[in-house]
């Protein structure tokens, strides 16, 4: 896929998606390898499960499988936050955050044809399997444990606010795009941060190729300019920013990077 459009999404499963946008963004991302891989997982799960008739039953063995044999889990120590996000990555070390350990997950559940969908939570990604009984469980994609409400609503106010409270909206189910987006946005910032420019603004094109007038990701282009020295475009971008969202605190920060830039522009004419 060359063109990101909502439209086009919508065609593919979540894991699709990231794969394909994760190979528009890097040359040299293994798309053949990962593909392999993932099959290779979802045959072996398919084989472990294929002992359980209770869906429940099936789905607490993937997180046996996934989390106590094959060994995944949250990253410990130094390193990158973009490691943690490259699929092709994750599947390597076994380490990552709780979007891209969530994506394999779903993909493999969706296999397996097990009731498991992503929720945006306030504080991270979870996922909720929704059983016949109206029983719901929720799961910390980081280490495979069912979280009670109690969890849930300590999560929010040490994360949010001290008064943050739990609402049922907080759980609902999430759209692939979302969570597409939220994968990137995490990308594109850890790549901004580790001063990968040129690979932030691949994820911030495909990200504009689905919202084009979304000024904040037009604002992150700019910023990205401006650290590749493209001085014209990121100008164009910062302003129009401001003009959009003139009440954001932030705005007062880029009108000080515009003024930085147009006193440069001026020094080297």
């Amino acid at each position: 896929m060359k063109y990101f459009s909502k439209n086009n999404l919508s065609k593919l499963s979540l894991f699709d998606s990231i794969i394909s946008a994760s190979h528009f963004i890097r040359e040299d991302f293994p798309i053949d390898f990962v593909v392999l891989d993932m099959n290779n997982k979802i045959k072996e799960a398919k084989f472990y499960i294929s002992s359980e008739i209770e869906p429940y039953k099936k789905l607490k063995k993937l997180l046996n499988l996934f989390y106590k044999k094959w060994n995944f889990g949250g990253a410990s120590g130094i390193y990158k936050i973009s490691d943690v996000l490259w699929i092709d990555n994750v599947l390597k070390t076994k380490h990552g955050t709780a979007v891209s350990l969530g994506v394999l997950l779903l993909h493999l559940a969706k296999e397996l044809q097990l009731p498991l969908n992503p929720v945006a939570f306030p504080t991270q990604l979870i996922l909720r399997a929704d059983w016949s009984d109206k029983k719901k469980w929720f799961i910390n994609p980081f280490d495979g444990e069912i979280l009670d409400q109690h969890t849930l609503e300590v999560w929010l106010k040490g994360n949010i606010s001290p008064t943050a409270e739990l609402y049922e909206n907080d759980l609902y189910q999430a759209e692939s795009i979302t969570i597409f987006r939220k994968m990137l946005n995490t990308l594109k910032s850890a790549l901004m941060e580790e001063k990968n420019m040129e690979l932030a603004l691949n994820v911030s094109s495909v990200l504009l190729q689905i919202d084009p007038n979304d000024p904040y990701e037009i604002r992150d282009r700019g910023l990205i300019y401006a650290n590749l020295d493209c001085n014209h475009v990121a100008l164009k971008d910062l302003l129009y920013f401001v003009e959009n969202c003139p009440e954001d605190p932030i705005s007062e920060i880029i009108k000080v990077q515009i003024h930085a830039i147009e006193q440069k522009k001026m020094i080297l004419h």
